[in-house]
């Protein structure tokens, strides 16, 4: 992964298969054709670290404030994206807009602090269990939407997934319903990270279709619904925004 740079070149990471990183890649190679994109699947703190060792150009990951204790000098962050979170039912439940979080058991596909692979995503579910006062069962992280999908639709017992609203949306084509919660409205935020110093042109120029994609999408507003929108108290979205617990 370590190359001499490259005018013509940028390194970008994805989380599985979710849809901010890629929605923002699409539009930057449809007005960059010329410009090569190099593409690989990375975690959040996966991809801070080859940020900061020059494996990536850019990042767009979840910044957590542990990121900025254990790394505070060498890049910076902006919002890109708040990502509402949905509850997806099963298999036959009736269709209707809204939920209770606290109506069913709740699940969510992530790697809790035992497993080894606790990460930036677990860090935001642990918040929420503790603000929202819910104890989630996790289901450990299966990777591929399809995997996701396969487990969800062999669930047995009555409960909600907590999921991203870009999953929620694959899920729904699948004809699984999805509810918005009705108590809380968490919001996952994503940000987009790049080193400090002279950026290429290719770089700046994707930093400035991301900034662009996230506006002509609202993706930087939080939804206004039956629920509060939430985020972790101590995020530094939450204090980028202004906002603490609703």
């Amino acid at each position: 992964m370590r190359r001499p740079a490259d005018a013509n070149r940028v390194r970008i990471a994805h989380i599985y298969e979710l849809s901010t990183s890629r929605t923002v890649a699409d539009a930057y190679s449809k007005s960059f054709p010329e410009i090569e994109l190099v593409e690989r699947a990375m975690d959040s703190m996966t991809q801070l670290i080859a940020l900061l060792d020059d494996r990536l150009d850019v990042a767009i990951l979840r910044v957590t404030p542990q990121m900025l204790a254990d790394q505070p000098k060498g890049w910076d962050h902006t919002l890109l994206r708040l990502e509402p979170m949905r509850l997806v039912g099963r298999i036959g439940d009736q269709k209707r807009p809204h939920a209770s979080l606290f109506e069913r058991p709740l699940e969510v596909f992530g790697d809790d602090t035992d497993s080894g692979l606790y990460n930036a995503h677990g860090d935001y579910l642990t918040a929420f269990e503790q603000e929202a006062g819910i104890r989630m069962q996790w289901l450990g992280t299966p990777g591929a939407f399809s995997h996701c999908l396969t487990i969800i639709q062999r669930a047995t017992v009555p409960g909600f997934l907590l999921e991203f609203d870009s999953y929620a949306l694959r899920y729904a084509s699948e004809g699984l319903p999805v509810h918005d919660p009705i108590e809380l409205r968490p919001h996952y935020p994503w940000s987009i990270a790049w080193r400090d110093g002279q950026l290429s042109k290719a770089t700046g120029d994707f930093l400035e279709i991301a900034h662009d994609t996230a506006t002509r999408h609202n993706w930087q507003i939080l939804e206004q619904s039956d629920g509060s929108p939430w985020l972790p108290s101590d995020d530094p979205v939450a204090q980028e925004l202004g906002r603490t617990r609703p």
